[in-house]
């Protein structure tokens, strides 16, 4: 079996969640490689926060419909964020703040995809 065989068989066998987090690590990483570029480098600063945007939005939308499952505090918290997230992402843009926020909330949600949920609850 080929590698891109076997990679492309274990992304189809991939929990929902884990894909989720695998996805927040790339846009994670694409905003520190942005952060860290010199400040000329518009492009990578532009299509970093862009896809960053994009993963937010869709968070958003798949929390705003009407099957998802997830606690209503929840997807409320998602939507919040993701409006945060956009507000800040354009003060990023106009260079009146660093990735910093940006990241580390991404950083936040990589932690709590990477909770177990089938643990019994502590007594």
């Amino acid at each position: 079996m080929s590698l891109r065989a076997y990679q492309q068989a274990a992304s189809r066998a991939e929990a929902p969640k884990d894909a989720e987090y695998r996805l927040f690590g790339q846009v994670t990483r694409a905003l520190i490689a942005a952060s860290e570029a010199p400040t000329t480098d518009i492009a990578r600063r532009i299509d970093a926060i862009d896809w960053n945007r994009r993963l937010w939005s869709t968070l958003a939308r798949d929390c705003a419909e009407p099957g998802n499952k997830l606690p209503a505090e929840v997807k409320a918290g998602i939507i919040s964020l993701s409006l945060f997230v956009g507000r800040n992402s354009s003060e990023v843009m106009r260079g009146e703040d660093d990735f910093e926020t940006l990241i580390e909330i991404n950083k936040i949600m990589m932690q709590a995809l990477s909770q177990k949920t089938d643990a019994p609850a502590a007594a």
